[in-house]
């Protein structure tokens, strides 16, 4: 809609004139700037009569903001300021989808609606503002379909962060480059972004009318540190950071004063952090983000907070003493994200996280084989699971049957090792419902090829190998991955042969392979893959990438396979 409009513009004032200054993607810039209009000959007396014409608010924005305004006031009232939100993201920063939708059901921009869950409600404004072009699709997820990043173009935020300061929306503060301390202030807005220019930010002040304090951060070790939390009793949204040196990170207790909080996300990237107990009192929390490198103590008060839809623990390295626990069971049945929980003792069959029947994606650790199936059983009644990560935690032979039964399936992530030893019934891997997407295995060590049960995914168009399979030939037989769309093999040192047959993957578009020490040669079947667009070769051998490589006119003997292939990145 709003490109057709600004096509508009473009043929009604002369395409000539217009080309040269649309050619940059500077279009309000180059526009407002008279100088350059006035250079470009003839027929730049009409645009100075355009410029001359318009409104106050026209002369503010440039001629063709004129357009992107217009496009902003005929926005709908709920859709303004999920717009004007997205100002507070540093310049050409790449939004996660589901962080962006959280952030706007914490601030109150979602309203409670009983037909659609207020994600799916989200996830319909960001299309509209897609659909508007106010916001670009950056990458798609596994699906092909669904947005799972965006981003603004410079003009658009440009026009967002103007909008934003004059309707007093939302302020960004910028890290004084020789000072780590920043001081709040009443007289601030009650939005508060900062944008660090050093890895440390210390908040000092007081603001007890600040609701949301964001801190996009762009280095792992970036710090965000907070002296006094009773000075900001009313927030709703809180980014906290804390790189410790390997020390313990006691989060503060005052941190459950916060009783208005909805959304709290934690990082610690090194050493343990600590939860209070009296997180247990954030009755109003939506989303609790937490990522630690190597340990963290979370008290049960956790498990009773009514109002939780997400839980996200990520942790570098495992640890089965972390994470919730299934026994434990949840008060809240709104629960939608649920990622770790430990199975350390046999399931029952009325545990409270059955009743979460809204659950979408579900990460699960596996301390004991026997655990696994009636685990797997109990968890097909979820028939929103969307999403699942299994870990196998000094687990051998897992029984994985019941996954035959998960139809809803779409996103599977397999982590740990696998027994498969040759078996009448069959590969261990053969119960894995058809209605796959994106399927991980990490650390598997199979010793059967994989390829002979995946390549029958009839829906599969992601497929990561890390570690995942030790022996030393791997065949993808004829009509074999029929939709794969993306392959990335990692760690793999035994493959030595890889055979990929005519008609293979006939819609493969990027392969990788990373750490295959092993292999002789490239696929001769690749050549036969018309929609290969893109190679990527990190650490393999280097005689391998002279197979592929043309030195003084002189094509290597596996160049013939590859040529068709636009980008190949050694």
């Amino acid at each position: 809609m709003l490109l057709r409009r600004i096509c508009e513009a473009w043929k009604r004032d002369g395409e000539k004139m217009w080309r040269s200054a649309f050619s940059n993607c500077c279009v309000g810039r180059l526009a407002s700037n008279r100088t350059v209009i006035g250079s470009m000959g003839e027929g730049s007396q009409k645009i100075h009569g355009h410029l001359n014409e318009l409104s106050h608010q026209d002369r503010k924005y440039g001629a063709v903001n004129r357009i992107l305004v217009s496009s902003y006031n005929t926005l709908p009232y709920p859709l303004k300021p999920c717009f004007l939100y997205l100002s507070h993201y540093p310049e050409d920063w790449e939004i996660p989808k589901k962080e962006l939708i959280r952030l706007w059901i914490a601030e109150g921009f979602i309203p409670e609606n009983k037909e659609f869950l207020m994600e799916d409600l989200g996830e319909k404004f960001l299309e509209e503002l897609i659909d508007r072009s106010l916001v670009q699709v950056s990458r798609r997820d596994y699906t092909g379909t669904n947005v799972e990043t965006c981003r603004m173009h410079d003009l658009l935020r440009d026009l967002c962060m103007k909008k934003a300061r004059e309707e007093k929306f939302v302020e960004i503060i910028q890290q004084p480059l020789h000072e780590l301390e920043v001081t709040l202030a009443e007289s601030m807005l009650r939005r508060i972004s900062i944008h660090p220019s050093k890895s440390k930010v210390y908040l000092k002040g007081e603001h007890p009318k600040l609701r949301s304090l964001l801190f996009p951060m762009k280095e792992e070790w970036e710090e965000l540190c907070i002296s006094k939390y009773k000075s900001f009793k009313v927030l709703r949204v809180l980014t906290l950071a804390k790189s410790n040196n390997y020390e313990k990170w006691h989060v503060s207790t005052e941190i459950g004063n916060l009783q208005h909080l909805r959304y709290l996300k934690l990082y610690c990237y090194n050493g343990k952090m600590i939860l209070p107990r009296s997180i247990g009192r954030l009755k109003s929390l939506y989303t609790l983000y937490i990522k630690f490198c190597y340990d963290i103590v979370i008290p049960d008060g956790v498990f009773k907070l009514e109002r939780l839809r997400h839980i996200v623990i990520k942790v570098d390295e495992i640890n089965p003493e972390c994470g919730f626990r299934l026994r434990q069971g949840f008060t809240s049945k709104n629960i939608e994200t649920l990622k770790f929980i430990v199975v350390d003792d046999k399931p029952v069959e009325n545990n409270a996280v059955l009743r979460c029947t809204n659950i979408q994606s579900l990460e699960i650790v596996f301390t004991r084989a026997k655990y696994v199936k009636p685990t797997l059983i109990l968890l097909t009644k979820l028939q929103r699971l969307g999403s699942v990560s299994l870990r196998f935690f000094d687990v051998s032979h897992p029984d994985l049957e019941p996954l035959f039964q998960y139809y809803h399936l779409s996103k599977l992530k397999l982590w740990g090792q696998i027994e498969d030893e040759p078996n009448p019934s069959g590969h261990v891997l053969k119960f894995l419902s058809s209605n796959i997407v994106k399927l991980t295995l990490v650390d598997c060590k199979l010793s059967q090829d994989p390829m002979a049960v995946l390549e029958k995914l009839c829906h599969l168009r992601i497929l990561h190998l890390k570690e995942a399979y030790i022996g030393s030939k791997m065949v993808c037989s004829a009509n074999g991955f029929p939709k794969l769309d993306y392959l990335r093999m990692f760690l793999l040192p035994e493959l030595k042969e890889w055979k990929i047959e005519e008609s293979a993957m006939p819609c493969l578009r990027e392969l990788e392979l990373a750490y295959v020490y092993s292999l002789k040669m490239f696929p001769e079947g690749l050549r036969y893959i018309t929609t290969f667009q893109e190679l990527n070769l990190t650490r393999m051998p280097s005689s391998l990438k002279e197979r592929i490589k043309v030195i003084n006119r002189r094509d290597g003997e596996d160049f013939y396979k590859v040529r068709h292939i636009s980008s190949i990145h050694i």
